[in-house]
C-alpha cells in the first residue's frame, strides 16, 4: 500500500477535491461533520457497559468515544511525526492525528441501544423469535446480515448512508477516515465465530469502492485487508475499554482501589511507584486518576513501538496481530489482567445482568411492533393496512420504508430507527407501544 492513496483528499458522497484547503483540513472537517452529527449526540444516552446507570461518572457510549478519540489523536500524531518523510506532502503529523481521532469518535457511533446487550438482543430476535413467515423472502446473506447484526456494520451505514444527507453520502467523510474507521473491512460472509464485520451488504459496493480508492489490499471477494491508520483507532479503543472499566466498577462499588492499583503499576511498568496521593483520605476517583495518565503514556510508547516494529507487514497487508500484544510485555501482561478482572468481577454483577435482561425485553417489544408493521406494509395495499401499523410507520419518519421495496431493506430500516434510538428512548417506545403508560 501506498501512503498517497492511503491519504487521498477524495470524499465519499462529493466531488474529488484537491489537496490545497484554506483553514481547516479536509480531515479536520470530517471531525467536526462526526462532533456535530445526531448520531454522535445521542451516544450521550447510549450504555457503554453498565445500562441505565444514575452514576453520572459512569461512562457513556459518548464520553468513551471522545477518550478514545483523545487516545487516538496522540497516537497517529506520534506515528506520523515518526513517518513524516513518507507522508504525502499535504499531509501533517497533525492530520494523521485528526484521521485517527475522527475514526475513534465515530467508532461506536452505530452500537444500538444498551450496548452489546443490544446487539444480542437484535440478533436472538431474527433467529429466534421472528415468524418464520417474515424471513421467507430473505436471501441466505441477507438473512445473515440480520441474524448476525453488527455495531461495527451499522456504524459504517450510519455515516455513509443515514446521516445528513439521507443515501447520498452520509456524512460525505474522506475516504482515508473511512477506511480508518473500517475495523473489520468485509461482508458477513466473513465474520466468524465472534460475528465481527463492518459492512452489511447494503453497503457492499462503499466497502469496495474504498478499498480501490485507498488501494487496500484485495484479500477476496468483499473482503479487504485494513487501512494502517485502523491499527491505531483498534488500540486507542482496547486502552480505554480495559482502563475505564475498572474504573466504573469502583465508582458502582464493584471493585476497590486496591483491586485496581497493582494492574495500573505494571502496566505502568514501575511496581514500585508511590505518590503522596496514595497515603491521602483522596477518593479512589483521584487515586486512579493519578494512575491513568502514566499508565495510558506508557501504552501509547508500546503501541506506538509494535506501530513502527509491524510496518512492513502492515503495509503489505499481511499483518494479523494486534499492536497492544505485540508490544512492550508489562503492557501485555496488565491488560490481560485488566480485562480478566472486568470478566469475573464486573461483568457478571447482578444488577449489570438484571439490567441487560430488561434491554431483551424492550428491544424485542419494538422489534415486535416494527418489523410486524414492515412486513405488513410490504404484503397489504395501502388501503388495507391496519391503523396500528400505519402509526408505528408514521413514528419511523424519514426512516419509514418503501412499501414497493424488498423486506431486507425495509428491516434495515427498521434497524437504522431502533438502532439509533437511546436507552431512555427505547424504554420509553416500548412502554407505549405496549401500553403500559400513558404519561
Amino acid at each position: 500500500m501506498e501512503w498517497d492513496k492511503l491519504l487521498t483528499t477524495k470524499r465519499y458522497g462529493h466531488e474529488n477535491l484537491t489537496p490545497e484547503e484554506v483553514g481547516r483540513s479536509h480531515f479536520h472537517k470530517d471531525h467536526d461533520r462526526i462532533i456535530f452529527s445526531s448520531a454522535f449526540r445521542r451516544l450521550g444516552r447510549k450504555t457503554q457497559v453498565h445500562p441505565l446507570s444514575l452514576n453520572d461518572h459512569i461512562h457513556t457510549r459518548l464520553t468513551h468515544s471522545i477518550e478514545v478519540g483523545s487516545l487516538g489523536r496522540s497516537l497517529g500524531i506520534r506515528v506520523g511525526e515518526l513517518l513524516q518523510d513518507q507522508l504525502p506532502a499535504w499531509i501533517s503529523p497533525h492530520d494523521l492525528g485528526t484521521i485517527v481521532q475522527s475514526a475513534c469518535l465515530a467508532h461506536d457511533i452505530g452500537n444500538p441501544p444498551f450496548g452489546h446487550a443490544g446487539e444480542f438482543a437484535i440478533r436472538d430476535w431474527f433467529k429466534h423469535k421472528a415468524p418464520k413467515h417474515y424471513l421467507e423472502e430473505l436471501s441466505a446473506a441477507e438473512l445473515l446480515d440480520l441474524q448476525t447484526f453488527e455495531g461495527n456494520a451499522q456504524g459504517f451505514r450510519v455515516v455513509t448512508r443515514i446521516e445528513n444527507n439521507l443515501f447520498d453520502g452520509g456524512l460525505r467523510l474522506t475516504y482515508p477516515t473511512l477506511g480508518t474507521l473500517l475495523k473489520y473491512p468485509w461482508t458477513v460472509e466473513r465474520a466468524g465465530k465472534k460475528g465481527k464485520f463492518s459492512s452489511f451488504g447494503t453497503e457492499r459496493e462503499i466497502l469496495n469502492a474504498l478499498g480501490r480508492e485507498l488501494g487496500l489490499v484485495k484479500l477476496g471477494e468483499d473482503y479487504w485487508c485494513r487501512h494502517p491508520l485502523a491499527y491505531l483507532v483498534e488500540a486507542a479503543d482496547d486502552i480505554c475499554y480495559a482502563i475505564l472499566d475498572l474504573e466504573d466498577a469502583i465508582e458502582l462499588n464493584i471493585l476497590g482501589f486496591d483491586d485496581i492499583k497493582p494492574i495500573m503499576l505494571q502496566i505502568c511498568g514501575d511496581l514500585n511507584y508511590e505518590d503522596e496521593i496514595f497515603f491521602t483520605q483522596a477518593s479512589a476517583r483521584r487515586k486512579i486518576s493519578a494512575l491513568r495518565g502514566m499508565a495510558m503514556e506508557n501504552m501509547v510508547e508500546s503501541t506506538v513501538a509494535a506501530f513502527m516494529a509491524n510496518l512492513p507487514l502492515i503495509m503489505t497487508g499481511e499483518y494479523r496481530g494486534e499492536l497492544l500484544a505485540d508490544g512492550d510485555a508489562g503492557v501485555r501482561e496488565g491488560l490481560e489482567k485488566a480485562k480478566k478482572l472486568a470478566r469475573e468481577r464486573v461483568f457478571p454483577d447482578n444488577r449489570k445482568a438484571e439490567l441487560e435482561v430488561g434491554a431483551y425485553s424492550t428491544l424485542g417489544s419494538l422489534l415486535d411492533s416494527f418489523c410486524a408493521a414492515a412486513y405488513e406494509q410490504h404484503t397489504q395495499s395501502s388501503d388495507q393496512l391496519s391503523y396500528r401499523s400505519q402509526k408505528i410507520i408514521s413514528l419511523m419518519g424519514i426512516h419509514s420504508p418503501d412499501p414497493q421495496w424488498p423486506l431486507y431493506q425495509s428491516y434495515m430500516r427498521v434497524l437504522d430507527f431502533i438502532g439509533g434510538m437511546t436507552d431512555n428512548y427505547a424504554a420509553y417506545l416500548s412502554r407505549q407501544i405496549g401500553g403500559m403508560s400513558v404519561n
